[in-house]
Order: C-alpha cells, then sequence, then structure tokens
C-alpha cells in the first residue's frame, strides 16, 4: 500500500484498476534529411494532414456542443484558430526550409520549444496552454505518420484512467461510464481535466508529478478527489474502508433525494435559502439533483480560460442562457469576471505584477477594460430576459468603486436598448464583500445594491494578511478566527438595516461547522457546492433560530479560532453522525 499526495480535483471516491494514458504512445519522431527539391513536397503532406486534423476537431467541437454547450466547443474552437496561426504556419515553413529536415521532425521541434518555453513559466494556465499546443501538434503527426491512438471512447470496461494531461480531446471523447477516476501526473484546480471532472462528477486527483509513474497498468487504486490523495494497492482494510466512504456517500445521495424538496428551515420555521456555486452550465444537473434553491454563484471565469481570444459577447450570452434555462425557474446569480490574483488569464494580457491578489483584478480589470466589461455586462443582461438572473460585482473596495461599475451597467443596458435587445428591467444587482474596507462601508454600500454576498475565500487571507495558497502561512488561515466573524457580522447588519439579504458564497458557507453561527448571525442564504447541500441542510434544520442565536453570542465572546471550532464541532457533530 502507497498513499501518493496530489491536488484535490473533483470531489469523491473511486476504486478500479489503472489504465494507463500517459502518452501511452510516446511517438518515435522519425528524423531523415530531404533534398532542397523535396521542400514543396514535404510541406504538401503537412497541408493534408493539417485539413484532417481541422475535420478531427471541428467534429469533436460538434460534439462537445450537442452533449456539453458552446463553452466546450469552444475550446475546439481556440484549436482551430490555432491551426490557422500564420505565425506558427510560417515558422514552420521557414524552419523546413531552413534545415532541409523531414517535417515530421521539424513540427516536433516547433512544438518542444513552445511547450517547454510555457512550462517555464510556472503558470497552470500557461501550462494549460502547453496542452493544447501539444494536443493539435499530436494530431497533425498521427496523420502525417498515419498512426491511429487508442481512443476512451473505446473503454468498455471499468478503470481509474492515469494520464500524464489529459487533454479536452479526450474528456470530451471517452466514455465517461467506464471512466471511476482521473489521476493526472499534470494540472491543477483551474485545468481543463479539473473543471470538466467536476462537470462529469468523476473523482479526480491531479498534480501527482512523477509519483503518478510508479503506477503500472492493471494496479488497483483508490481515488479519493475529496483529499487529493492515491491509494497504491490497497490492503484489504483500505479496500473496505473506501467501500464503506462510497456506500456513504450513495447513503447520503438517497437520503438527499428524500429530502431535497424540504425547505432549508429551523424548528422554529425560520426558512433559509440554500443555492449552489458553479463554473460551468453543466452543473446545473447536479444542483438540482441536489437540492438547490438556485445559483448562488455562477463564475463565469471558465468562459475567459479557454484558449484564444477572449469569448465573443454572443458565446457569454448562450453559456448564460443555458445556466438560466437550466434552472427552471430558478434564480441565478451570475457573478462577472474576476480575474487576477491567483486567476491568470494569459490572452487578457494581465501585467506581472509583484503582487496581484492585492493589485489589477476583478472589477478593477473590469473598468480599466471597457470593450471586454461591456461585451459580458450586454450579454448577462440579455440572458436575463429567459428567467430570474441576478447580476453580482466582485472585490468592490468602497463606494466609489461601486458607481462606477454600476455606471458602466447603465451603459450596457443603454446599448441593449438601443439595438432592441430584451432584458430583465428590474434584474437585481449584487455585490461581494471579499476586502475588509467593504465589510466596514457595508452600510453605505448596502444602500446602492440589492443584495450582498460574503466571499469568505478573499475576506479571510485579506483580513488575516494570509496568501491562501502560501503552504508556509497555511495554517494561519483561519475561517473562525474571531476578526472574521466580527467582519461576517457587521456585513449581515448592515445588510438587514438596509432592508437587503445578505448571503454568503466562499467555502466558509459548504462548512456545517460553520452553519449554526451562520444562521446564528442572521444570514439569509448560504452558497456552495452542490454535494455539500446535504449536510448544512441538515444542520439548519436539527435548530431552532434562536438556539442558534444564543450559539452565536457565545461564539462571538470567545477569543481564539480553536475554542470557538471545538464548540461548534461538538454542537453539530450528532447531527452529521459523527
Amino acid at each position: 500500500m502507497n498513499i501518493i499526495q496530489g491536488i484535490p480535483a473533483s470531489p469523491g471516491i473511486a476504486i478500479g484498476p489503472a489504465l494507463i494514458f500517459l502518452e501511452e504512445e510516446d511517438i518515435t519522431i522519425p528524423r531523415y534529411s530531404i533534398a532542397q527539391g523535396e521542400v514543396e513536397l514535404e510541406w504538401a503532406r503537412f497541408l493534408v494532414a493539417l485539413e484532417r486534423s481541422r475535420a478531427d476537431i471541428a467534429g469533436l467541437r460538434d460534439r462537445a456542443r450537442r452533449e456539453m454547450g458552446d463553452q466546450h466547443g469552444a475550446i475546439f474552437d481556440a484549436h482551430l484558430l490555432m491551426l490557422e496561426d500564420p505565425d506558427m504556419l510560417g515558422t514552420l515553413e521557414v524552419s523546413l526550409a531552413d534545415s532541409l529536415s523531414n517535417i515530421e521532425w521539424v513540427l516536433h521541434q516547433y512544438e518542444q520549444n513552445v511547450v517547454r518555453k510555457l512550462e517555464n513559466l510556472n503558470d497552470p494556465i500557461m501550462q494549460e496552454r502547453g496542452a493544447d499546443i501539444h494536443d493539435i501538434s499530436t494530431r497533425i503527426l498521427r496523420h502525417l505518420m498515419l498512426k491511429e491512438r487508442f481512443s476512451l471512447a473505446d473503454l468498455d470496461r471499468d478503470v481509474v484512467l492515469v494520464a500524464k494531461n489529459l487533454l479536452p480531446s479526450d474528456m470530451i471523447g471517452m466514455n465517461r461510464a467506464k471512466v471511476k477516476g482521473i489521476v493526472m501526473v499534470a494540472g491543477g484546480k483551474t485545468s481543463h481535466t479539473a473543471i470538466l471532472a467536476r462537470a462529469f462528477e468523476i473523482p479526480a486527483v491531479l498534480g501527482l508529478g512523477n509519483a503518478a509513474r510508479t503506477i503500472k497498468s492493471g494496479d488497483m487504486l483508490v481515488v479519493d478527489g475529496s483529499a487529493g490523495k492515491v491509494n497504491l494497492e490497497p490492503d484489504a482494510s483500505a479496500l473496505e474502508a473506501a467501500r464503506a466512504a462510497i456506500q456513504k456517500l450513495e447513503e447520503r445521495e438517497a437520503g438527499m433525494a428524500k429530502n431535497m424538496d424540504k425547505p432549508a428551515a429551523t424548528t422554529d420555521g425560520r426558512v433559509l435559502s440554500l443555492k449552489a456555486n458553479i463554473e460551468v452550465p453543466e452543473e446545473t444537473t447536479s444542483a438540482l439533483r441536489h437540492g438547490a434553491d438556485g445559483i448562488g454563484l455562477f463564475r463565469s471565469e471558465f468562459l475567459f480560460l479557454q484558449p484564444g481570444r477572449p469569448p465573443s459577447e454572443e458565446s457569454q450570452y448562450q453559456a448564460y442562457r443555458r445556466v438560466i434555462e437550466g434552472m427552471e425557474g430558478k434564480p441565478v446569480t451570475i457573478r462577472t469576471l474576476d480575474v487576477g490574483g491567483d486567476k491568470m488569464v494569459p490572452e487578457l494580457v494581465l501585467e506581472d505584477e509583484k503582487n496581484p491578489l492585492l493589485g489589477w483584478r476583478a472589477i478593477r480589470y473590469c473598468l480599466s477594460d471597457s470593450e471586454l466589461f461591456q461585451n459580458q455586462l450586454r450579454a448577462i443582461l440579455r440572458a436575463s430576459a429567459f428567467g430570474d438572473a441576478r447580476i453580482m460585482f466582485p472585490m468592490i473596495s468602497g463606494p466609489g468603486e461601486l458607481d462606477a461599475a454600476i455606471a458602466a451597467l447603465e451603459e450596457a443596458k443603454a446599448e441593449c436598448t438601443r439595438r432592441g435587445q430584451a432584458y430583465r428591467q428590474d434584474m437585481p444587482l449584487g455585490i461581494m464583500i471579499e476586502i475588509p474596507s467593504a465589510a466596514m462601508t457595508a452600510d453605505l454600500l448596502a444602500a446602492k445594491v440589492d443584495f450582498m454576498s460574503i466571499g469568505t475565500n478573499d475576506l479571510i487571507q485579506y483580513s488575516l494578511a494570509v496568501d491562501r495558497g502560501n503552504e508556509r502561512v497555511a495554517y494561519l488561515y483561519e475561517p473562525f478566527h474571531p476578526a472574521v466573524l466580527r467582519f461576517i457580522k457587521m456585513t449581515i447588519d448592515a445588510g438587514h438595516d438596509a432592508g437587503i439579504p445578505v448571503s454568503m458564497c466562499g467555502e466558509m458557507a459548504s462548512d456545517p461547522t460553520a452553519a449554526l453561527v451562520l444562521l446564528g448571525l442572521g444570514l439569509d442564504e448560504f452558497s456552495m457546492s452542490s454535494v455539500a447541500l446535504p449536510d448544512v441542510k441538515a444542520v439548519i434544520r436539527a435548530f431552532s433560530y434562536a438556539e442558534a442565536a444564543d450559539a452565536a453570542r457565545t461564539v462571538m465572546e470567545m477569543g481564539s479560532h480553536r475554542e470557538i471550532e471545538a464548540f461548534l464541532s461538538a454542537r453539530v457533530a450528532g447531527i452529521l453522525g459523527e
């Protein structure tokens, strides 16, 4: 038994034999010299392979659009644009003539150089770009060399897929009913693989590095996508524990089905709204299945993570509309682009900042790029005509910034009106409270909006001066720190004084231990990953609001996050069967 630690990318537990897909095929690239008179013939071979690759990718794009929607098809639109990149084609043609080597070798050398440069940037998003370059280059090489690749669509048995870096074409084309889990050498939480695995509800652990190479085809694996662990050749007790955990998850699913339609109501009748956070439109299915009252946070960043130019207004409109219609009349809150900080998108040419978390990001970036912001605002407005849509601005630091964002929204409304495009005239407007300055001026901000949502992921790190991505100080990232709880209470009180609801869409909202104190502080709405909904609902339904308010008063008098967490854990443990 060997435990390999990676990055938790998609929750759940899977057991199954490994199927190695580690560039199984590391193709041996031939290298030979050609005569000057053969250059034209070599280039003609390349153009034929290029056209066949274009046809392959167009087919994958059409399938992705049929099965998953336009935003996934956009991945392959970007690949098609790469095939037509004049810089790439010009470089290859010149290298072919200069080197007098066969076109396979020329293409291989070009790919190696480009991918190496991107990987050396140590940026997960740029490394994803390298994966895209590799994807299209490998496809062209296979056509040049007349080699067929094993298709994951042909899987006929249950497996845990082990790969170096699954490409979008692999994920879209594979037989998802047979892929029980995914293990990858590379990748992170924002990679295509992670996002698609969550959408498909396939447990996944990424970023295992060279440790993944100790796995051989047929080895038994237990994949814990929540903890980011892979158990290689587990012993009998580990297998038994994994099966028990899967059974518990299945029982929870069954129990969830029974309670799905029950309200998140306290024993004395206070009803709260429990919503889901999503990244891609496909997650609406999971949200509804887990009993979500709506979408409290649709992160629009995924649309901008595709390689190539930023998404058009039309492609965004189609994605937002799909989510709104998919929620069958339930409310959907769309957050405008939150780029920068730890969410880098190279196509937007963000500056190389020394401290990006405190720099040019989120609403600051959008206000500086009027065309990009207006495209998104108009897309959201147009989609709002098809259901209960709301719009939310991230990282508002104070009233002045909010005024500028509201002015931009009014400009977008005026343009939609000029075009004759319908939109919801009374679409609610909200903001995220993620910065101490926003929490401390929440009373001023609440007077200008229809709702506020607390983003605890950033609020905690900014309040405590803790970079949540820095492992050296990660132990200081404490949701139950008294300062954090005071900022939360300050925001909730300000919202209620202004007569508007206050929600929470940060990770703290998905913690059932925190649910009791948040309920007691008066939070109106929780938004979280779909799988967390049943536990949070169970805690809310187990207490009266009076009991929760009393617990909150007790907590607010405590001076230590350890004391607070121990108190709350003891109160909810029995409810969750711990």
